[in-house]
């Protein structure tokens, strides 16, 4: 008799214990768009729940659910709420909190659905070159640039020549390093747009990856007269800077350190990069 107890009991503990172990915090906020998603529990062993989808305005954003405890049989017990308390909604900035998506076992007990009702209205525009740009920035944002690739290469398959995609697509390749698609689209980006700061940026950026350090001066030179943002001017000249620095050429080093000088603002982090590197020059 003491042993079937005994069994019973080690049987409940296990269950208790894998209904918790199917709770995985491994996944990031954005890794879970159009999810139901569990925070890690409260020291009295509350989770608290809710949903993330993307508002086309404010980003990755979390619509609070709930909060359940995990019965010892491993059931999902729901604590009632008001509504006050669960009517929110929190924008989520680029971090590195991990959360675990919530079982669909759970959907019953919690009283929700795989997809909430009121996500239809977020879906109104899902194949628009406007929103493919707006989900690749936003992916972008979060560093998931493989992801963001996939919303990008589909909005220039519908216009090429959206505003801002050049960019933000050569952005994309750049990180991933397949430069040369990054090169690509930056100088068909150029020819519709040749004021583009940023488009510049990534432009000569790639060149450099690929050791083309003539083209990239080339690009600085024409960024110089086209483009008004100061700072990306004074980043271009940065990263050109950087080769000379890396190359050990100081007659080359000290011609753009003051190139960076004439775009930086005093004490910006180009500044103090600079005097940094200029302190450390290779001998």
């Amino acid at each position: 008799m003491l042993t079937k107890y005994l069994i019973l009991f080690f049987l409940l503990i296990v269950m208790g214990s894998h209904a918790q172990t199917m709770l995985k915090f491994d996944k990031r906020f954005v890794e879970c768009e159009d999810k139901w998603v569990v925070f890690r529990p409260d020291k009295d062993g509350t989770y608290h729940y809710g949903f993330i989808y993307i508002d086309e305005q404010a980003g990755l954003t979390h619509q609070v659910g709930g909060k359940f405890t995990i019965a010892k049989d491993g059931s999902y017990v729901r604590i009632p709420q008001g509504l006050d308390s669960i009517n929110m909604k929190v924008r989520l900035l680029p971090n590195q909190v991990r959360v675990a998506l919530l079982p669909p076992v759970a959907f019953a007990s919690l009283k929700i659905n795989a997809t909430p009702d009121w996500l239809h209205f977020y879906k109104t525009d899902t194949v628009s070159v406007k929103h493919l740009f707006r989900w690749g920035f936003l992916y972008n944002s979060w560093n998931e640039s493989a992801k963001a690739l996939t919303y990008l290469q589909r909005a220039q398959q519908l216009d090429p020549k959206f505003r801002g995609l050049a960019p933000e697509l050569a952005y994309t390749y750049n990180v991933l390093q397949q430069y040369d698609k990054a090169i690509a689209v930056a100088l068909n980006g150029l020819e519709t747009t040749p004021d583009n700061c940023y488009t510049y940026k990534e432009l000569s950026y790639a060149q450099l990856q690929l050791g083309q350090l003539e083209d990239a001066v080339t690009t600085y030179k024409k960024s110089i007269s086209l483009c008004t943002d100061k700072a990306i001017k004074s980043e271009i000249a940065f990263n050109i800077t950087g080769h000379y620095y890396r190359t050990k050429d100081r007659s080359n080093f000290d011609y753009w350190a003051k190139e960076i000088k004439k775009w930086a603002t005093k004490g910006d982090k180009f500044t103090t990069n600079l005097i940094s590197m200029q302190a450390t020059f290779p001998k």
